[in-house]
């Protein structure tokens, strides 16, 4: 059984990256905060067992930033215009390499247990596609074992109706659906002031290149 654990990510860049933070973050603050976010979801993807690890990356010319950041992980460049496609090639691609379950997740969660991980991959015994749900509509997971292009071609992505539209289309298509507990990525200042508040009431967080940022951040008085 090869189950295959992806991740979406791109190079940190300044004005580039996480701009809905800017402001109250200057850009060099929210690239460096995404890639405390990519380090702790490389570390969330290390706690997951038996699974082969990959990011697929952009921009093109940033194979060596993620060779760096991870030796230990696959690359894989994302093709696609759009969202909605560039998933479904990762998705397919490595489902037509011998693949028996593929998972992709997002790389905007840096607090997301990996058990959830592990879990997905347990629901897809069962289930034709797995999602984890976020509290904005959307979705930080999505996990198959055959290709289910039009769950990702045809649904207009970064919508608060991304999941609901996800799930009509499989039901419509007879696509059966299992969905994980709901999590939140951070996108906006209010999802990082929560992402603060849950960081400082764990007693062993994983979290540690967002929680040091954080630290450094509030240390600056910025917080």
């Amino acid at each position: 059984m090869q189950n295959v654990l992806l991740v979406v990510a791109k190079k940190p860049a300044p004005g580039q990256t996480k701009t809905r933070l800017c402001p109250p973050l200057d850009s060099k603050q929210a690239a460096d905060l995404y890639e405390c976010f990519l380090c702790d979801t490389l570390a969330i993807m290390r706690g997951v067992p038996d699974v082969i690890p990959k990011i697929g990356y952009l921009p093109q010319d940033a194979h060596n930033y993620f060779r760096n950041l991870a030796p230990d992980m696959d690359l894989v460049q994302q093709r696609g215009e759009s969202l909605g496609e560039r998933l479904d090639n990762l998705l397919t691609d490595v489902l037509r390499n011998g693949a028996d379950k593929a998972v992709v997740i997002n790389s905007d969660s840096p607090t997301l247990p990996s058990a959830y991980l592990a879990q997905a991959f347990e629901q897809l015994s069962t289930a034709d596609v797995v999602l984890g749900p976020t509290l904005d509509g959307g979705y930080y997971l999505i996990g198959m074992k055959e290709p289910h292009h039009h769950l990702l071609r045809q649904v207009q992505m970064s919508t608060p109706k991304v999941l609901q539209d996800t799930l009509d289309l499989a039901r419509r298509a007879g696509v059966t659906v299992s969905l994980l507990p709901e999590w939140y990525d951070v996108d906006t200042f209010v999802e990082l002031h929560r992402l603060r508040n849950d960081i400082s009431g764990l007693q062993n967080s994983s979290c540690a290149y967002t929680s040091a940022w954080l630290q450094r951040y509030a240390g600056n008085g910025d917080g």
